[in-house]
């Protein structure tokens, strides 16, 4: 019987997260019907330690590379300026996780920025944004993805009717938590709330939790096709 034809993968982003994917899919893809075609970053400098067949230098090359499946780990405006493109070439997956953390662990933009930089300064529990999601997205792009997952799994509440807590934590130097709670439609005056909290280990000032890691790979060995869509895995 014919193996089975093995899946090209595009890695966009060549970070933490980009690297151990494709030290992943080179040392264990092959048995499982996944190869690395190529990785593209946006510093083309950080691929000099593989190989120049490996590195995909400009992006409007993709078309042509054959990839089955491309993931984007990279930052959030690439899968805002190329998400259309590479879905008519591709699967693309779009996972990121954002948690409470420590103050080193946030890549705030903005006047954000200067709200970290004081919870760094005052060395407490800081509260940096409480609102809708949707402002709080441009602000910090590395850390809401989790919030901006549930928005569009909630089409009903969307961007504007999530509400996103974000909170610097000194107290967790080492841990990403994150904490979700699900509030239903009042039935004379009693509401049914289920919340979830996840603790994932992190390196000091790391932006990607260790769990991160192995939860990726599992869903890119799982993701079979987009159907012409973008899944949340």
């Amino acid at each position: 019987m014919e193996a089975p034809r093995s899946r090209r993968v595009g890695i966009l982003g060549y970070g933490q997260l980009g690297q151990f994917l494709a030290q992943q899919l080179l040392a264990r893809g092959p048995p499982l019907g996944l190869t690395l075609a190529w990785v593209w970053a946006r510093d083309g400098a950080s691929l000099e330690g593989l190989p120049p067949a490996l590195r995909l230098p400009d992006l409007g090359l993709l078309p042509s590379t054959g990839v089955d499946l491309v993931v984007e780990v990279a930052h959030p405006c690439l899968a805002q300026e190329h998400g259309e493109d590479i879905l008519r070439h591709a699967d693309f997956m779009a996972l990121k996780v954002t948690m409470t953390k420590s103050p080193q662990s946030f890549r705030a933009q903005g006047w954000l920025r200067e709200r970290v930089a004081a919870a760094v300064a005052s060395g407490t529990r800081t509260v940096l944004y409480e609102g809708p999601l949707r402002p709080l997205c441009p602000l910090a792009p590395n850390n809401v993805n989790t919030m901006a997952a549930a928005a569009v799994a909630a089409p009903g509440l969307g961007f504007d009717g999530v509400t996103a807590c974000l909170v610097a934590d000194p107290s967790v130097p080492d841990w990403h938590v994150v904490e979700v709670e699900v509030t239903s439609v009042g039935d004379k005056g009693r509401c049914l709330s289920v919340t979830s909290i996840r603790r994932n280990p992190a390196g000091p000032g790391a932006v990607t939790g260790s769990a991160t890691l192995g939860s990726f790979w599992s869903s890119l060995q799982a993701c079979t096709g987009h159907g012409g869509c973008v899944r949340l895995c």
